[in-house]
């Protein structure tokens, strides 16, 4: 009996310790999940309740996501944002994985010169660059269309680069060796060896480029906000409060919501995938 009392104020010790622990953790949760709660309530209401500051539905409205579909061309916008995520994706990671390689793993001359490249072109921000790349994108008659958006993926991403090649750098040289030693040319050793030994890495690059695309917000705009057909969604949703519903709240919140779903489900079906190369992808310098 003397057992059980001494092990409860024990257990209520531990529970409060956890509790203290990770109060931190569950207060900044909160400060990022109380927004978007709001954001999908706000969603399933009827504009008067959306307009009127209610916190719940009532009744719940449904037609919301339908009437998206009525108020703005969601199914082609959708279609170009998939078209410049996927494509894109598929650009960096083709061009960045070669380059990786080569500044990780071959011995040239000039190949430390190169990666202080990349790096610089990491600490550019896009809006220096902006200005003569639009006129050179103008001059090409590209300005309008999704070309500018998914063509220069294939020329290699800085970041994705990086990332790769510290990636490279953890694999031991035996396995290259080896290869070599049997005769394997380098795009053999990349193809047979590094690129199954590097799918970690590979993806959380691929992620990365997908989630990047799928945002992106300024290079659309810049390249497709006048265009009638090249939108991308990120734009799209931000005119629909211009095109008479600059009240409907519980539309944009609805659009809004669509816009996020994929992403949502993409990163937890590949969180695992994810974490795993991130946490690969820094171990060596």
């Amino acid at each position: 009996m003397s057992t059980v009392q001494l092990t409860k104020p024990r257990a209520g010790r531990r529970a409060l310790y956890v509790l203290a622990e990770h109060a931190p953790a569950v207060a900044v949760a909160l400060c990022f999940l109380l927004p978007l709660t709001i954001g999908v309530l706000t969603a399933f209401m009827t504009q008067h309740q959306a307009g009127t500051g209610s916190l719940w539905p009532s009744p719940w409205e449904f037609g919301n996501f339908g009437e998206v579909f009525r108020a703005m061309p969601f199914g082609r916008d959708l279609l170009n944002t998939m078209l410049y995520a996927g494509l894109s994706t598929i650009g960096v990671v083709v061009s960045s994985v070669p380059v990786a390689y080569a500044l990780a793993r071959l011995k040239w001359r000039g190949r430390e010169a190169v990666f202080l490249v990349v790096l610089a072109a990491m600490m550019i921000p896009a809006q220096v660059t902006s200005l003569p790349l639009y006129v050179m994108y103008a001059h090409a008659g590209w300005v309008g269309t999704l070309k500018p958006l998914i063509v220069p993926s294939f020329f290699g991403d800085a970041f994705s680069i990086f990332l790769l090649r510290q990636f490279f750098l953890t694999i031991p040289e035996e396995f290259t060796e080896a290869a070599r030693v049997d005769g394997a040319g380098e795009l053999r050793i990349l193809w047979r060896v590094l690129i199954p030994m590097a799918r970690p890495a590979i993806a959380a690059v691929g992620l990365f480029a997908f989630l990047y695309a799928w945002n992106d917000f300024y290079n659309p705009l810049l390249y497709t906000g006048n265009s009638d057909t090249g939108q991308t969604l990120a734009v799209a949703l931000s005119q629909l409060a211009k095109n008479g519903h600059q009240n409907a709240y519980q539309l944009q919140m609805a659009a809004s919501l669509m816009f996020l779903l994929p992403v949502l489900v993409l990163f937890f079906l590949a969180q695992k995938v994810f974490v795993e190369g991130i946490a690969l992808t820094g171990v060596k310098g």
